[in-house]
């Protein structure tokens, strides 16, 4: 039942001429292919370098210019993951709206209702934690917030836990649309996972920051 209440490169080990590497030390591996051919070329023919040597220095070139490239890429991810913490760590003890389940406690939740235009009937689809439907019920033609207070059909109110809503568009009788409809949660923690970033919800629930699309105070 709902209340409404007002109307978002490994290291280059090709031999092909001119293919350009990264920099290692302001030059690239042609460049150290060409000191190495100029140090053969001159090496002294009465102490001659053994071939292990050359052999030696073409892979500690090569170790090190992966080295180098590998801080610079953990670099820029941490630059990149840090800044997105930092952002998403001043939403904490906000509300997030976003279309993942979220956990009721018998406190109403506000959801966003945006139905399809030319629709002449709009249901709303409840659904538990294993996406299963528990309760569907017809909300007007009205948009915008309003309030899910958790309740049957036949008024009894739903058992607390996690939910996630769907909303039907309907025109005479036929379904025209259906899409997924957002929910506010407050933002208890937030974290850094392979995916993006997490934000923890109150209640066990969580949402990724891609999957965010509004942020506000809360009233308290």
């Amino acid at each position: 039942m709902v209340n409404a209440v007002s109307t978002a490169t490994p290291p280059v080990t090709g031999s092909a001429a001119g293919a350009p590497a990264a920099s290692f030390s302001g030059g690239d591996f042609q460049t150290f292919l060409k000191m190495l051919t100029t140090q053969i070329k001159n090496q002294d023919p009465l102490n001659p370098m053994e071939g292990s040597d050359f052999a030696v220095q073409l892979a500690t070139f090569s170790g090190v210019e992966q080295q180098v490239r590998t801080n610079d890429l953990l670099a820029q991810i941490a630059a990149q993951s840090g800044g997105s913490l930092s952002a998403v760590s001043q939403w904490i003890g906000k509300e997030v709206r976003t279309t993942a389940p979220v956990s009721f406690d018998g406190s109403p939740l506000t959801l966003t209702i945006d139905h399809a235009p030319d629709a002449d009937q709009v249901v709303l689809v409840t659904l538990d934690a294993r996406g299963a439907e528990v309760s569907r019920e017809d909300v007007g033609l009205g948009e915008g917030e309003v309030d899910w207070v958790g309740r049957h059909a036949s008024g009894a109110v739903l058992p607390d836990g996690l939910y996630s809503f769907r909303l039907e568009s309907l025109k005479a009788g036929t379904v025209i649309d259906r899409a997924n409809v957002g929910a506010y949660s407050r933002v208890i923690g937030a974290e850094i996972t392979a995916d993006g970033v997490r934000l923890s919800l109150e209640g066990g629930a969580s949402t990724m920051e891609d999957d965010v699309t509004a942020l506000r105070d809360t009233d308290g």
